[in-house]
């Protein structure tokens, strides 16, 4: 299945608002979260997370996995935190107007 264009940001700030996480293990949330139906790969999720980066959505730090590898892990910014509630409501009211035309349609 594939991601909807401009859902990706909304669930990679969705993801982080559990806490803190590096592309890989976004990823892999996503996947997993998603009964293995979306899979985000390095071309979608780097420029993405670059992207909410600038916005200061979300903020870097570099550390260690847990297999000790180096990686650049993130988390969202306060501004990012508000946008994630913004997102769902946005989201929500979507699938709603969409739903309605595809019942009455």
């Amino acid at each position: 299945m594939n991601l909807l264009q401009g859902t990706l940001d909304m669930l990679i700030l969705r993801i982080l608002a559990s806490g803190e996480r590096h592309g890989y293990d976004i990823s892999k949330r996503i996947l997993l979260l998603s009964n293995s139906s979306l899979k985000v790969g390095h071309g979608s999720m780097y420029p993405a997370l670059h992207r909410l980066e600038k916005k200061s959505l979300i903020k870097s730090r570099m550390g260690e996995t847990e297999k000790g590898r180096s990686a650049k892990f993130y988390q969202l910014t306060r501004l990012g935190l508000n946008q994630v509630e913004i997102e769902k409501r946005q989201w929500k009211e979507f699938v709603s107007v969409i739903d309605s035309i595809l019942e009455r349609g």
